[in-house]
């Protein structure tokens, strides 16, 4: 299996590139609206034809680019089928593998971070999403996010996996690319080690984190799998600048 990991920095978001030298098709996991004349070019840098985006759930801080690259370049839309998004070509769900040529993708109904979200088991890789982060985790208070949820999706999925399992989240913000289940179940200070459900909660609850600046554009956006509101305020326009340099956008 070809694999890329491609980093937007606007929204600190990890895409990932799955690429199956037998069939020449690729997967994309999480592609974001800005980079999506990246991804193509970095596609096609190893000859490569797009073949599905996938998201591990609605994002609230970033717009996919699943949409835009089904236009660009005939993709199929793949997403958790909980969401039930009517832009969806694929619905994917825990216990039905995506497989594409020698690529095996398993869905992992994982939620928490929101009710939806799910990540993906491929080639002794999991990419977590915003479920399981390098030493944290998604935050759980909007989008039915539940702390309690969250715990049991990581400690009884995620880290049920082999502790050689290499782990790549969705984000994150300090420069840091990848991590293991092993090392997350020994150290990740929210969820590793001995660490309760009741102190898990309560370091939830605590947090105080601000709103979402983006997430009342983001969320309507992805439910539409990518397609920018109107009335997008201008210091946020930047997360969908290069849709509208596109003869499609």
């Amino acid at each position: 299996m070809l694999f890329k990991q491609l980093f937007e920095p606007l929204s600190s978001t990890y895409t990932y590139l799955l690429g199956c030298e037998e069939t020449g098709k690729a997967i994309l996991i999480d592609p974001v609206l800005p980079a999506w004349q990246r991804d193509l070019e970095a596609i096609g840098e190893l000859r490569l034809e797009l073949a599905y985006t996938l998201d591990t759930h609605i994002h609230a801080d970033h717009i996919t680019a699943a949409r835009k690259l089904r236009q660009e370049a005939g993709s199929r839309i793949a997403h958790p089928a909980f969401d039930r998004l009517a832009c969806v070509d694929l619905q994917l769900e825990e216990g039905k593998p995506l497989q594409l040529g020698s690529i095996r993708l398993d869905p992992l109904f994982t939620p928490g971070h929101t009710d939806g979200h799910h990540a993906y088991l491929a080639g002794g890789r999991v990419f977590s999403g915003d479920a399981l982060l390098i030493d944290g985790c998604g935050r759980t208070d909007f989008q039915n996010g539940d702390a309690q949820a969250l715990y049991r999706s990581v400690r009884e999925k995620l880290f049920a996996l082999p502790e050689d399992t290499l782990l790549y989240p969705a984000h994150d913000y300090e420069g840091r690319r990848v991590s293991s289940v092993g090392q997350e179940k020994t150290r990740n200070p929210r969820l590793g080690g001995n660490r309760t459900l009741g102190e898990f909660v309560d370091i939830m609850r605590n947090l105080k984190l601000a709103y979402p600046k983006f997430i009342d554009h983001a969320v309507p956006g992805n439910r539409e799998c990518g397609v920018c509101p109107t009335g997008v305020p201008e210091d946020l326009q930047q997360y969908c600048e290069h849709i509208a340099g596109s003869p499609q956008g």
